[in-house]
């Protein structure tokens, strides 16, 4: 509403022309009229395009937090690894102090570092049990002095109620322990004392490059 039109006009009466009446009144304007476009505004949404490049991108995103996840797990698996390997030869080494020799027997000394076949490590790796923890039934009760206290998830299997069958490594395989080397030069090994590794992954035969070891 302009200032025009809020002024106030004067109308003439029925009983002459151009007299004034005396009578104000006030004009209005008028209500804009609304007037409806013949034409529909589309509604927004997403194409099938474009929801197939969203999935796209979830289906990414999703492959790289698992490949991240799946890297960081192995990478702990691989640590804790390590650090147990370090924590049973220091125990040898305190069974070597105690008797003057490392423990070993015809399995242990007849073990090859590169056999291919997994089950053939479970046999040395109780042993190794046996020696470090000082339960010679398995039943995992102290039999005599004990060098390295294994815990529960150590063991295999991790049913405390059955009898122990090796020594678990973080991946589920069974540790190697050999000491084919020290029995006999000749014979194939790494080192003149023992030789205790993790095939990790499960990675056999020659290539080593993904086991953790001591030599």
């Amino acid at each position: 509403m302009t200032h025009d039109e809020l002024i106030p006009k004067r109308r003439t009466g029925n009983g002459g022309q151009g007299r004034n009446s005396g009578v104000r009144s006030f004009v209005l304007p008028s209500s804009p009229v609304i007037r409806h476009s013949p034409f529909r505004v589309a509604r927004a949404g997403f194409t099938l395009i474009e929801l197939l490049v969203v999935m796209a991108i979830v289906v990414i995103l999703a492959g790289l937090i698992l490949a991240t996840a799946g890297y960081v797990q192995n990478k702990g698996k691989r640590s804790r690894a390590e650090a147990e390997i370090a924590a049973m030869s220091a125990a040898l080494e305190n069974y070597k102090a105690d008797n003057g020799v490392y423990p070993s027997d015809s399995i242990t000394n007849n073990f090859d570092v590169g056999t291919t076949s997994l089950s053939d490590y479970a046999p040395p790796s109780l042993r190794l049990y046996e020696y470090l923890s000082g339960d010679t039934n398995h039943d995992r009760t102290v039999d005599s002095k004990s060098y390295f206290p294994f815990k529960p998830n150590q063991l295999s299997p991790t049913d405390q109620s059955v009898a122990i069958t090796a020594i678990r490594d973080p991946f589920g395989n069974p540790y190697g322990y050999s000491t084919m080397k020290a029995s006999n030069p000749a014979k194939n090994g790494y080192n003149p004392t023992f030789d205790l590794w993790s095939l990790c992954d499960g990675a056999l035969g020659t290539d080593q490059t993904k086991w953790l070891k001591n030599w």
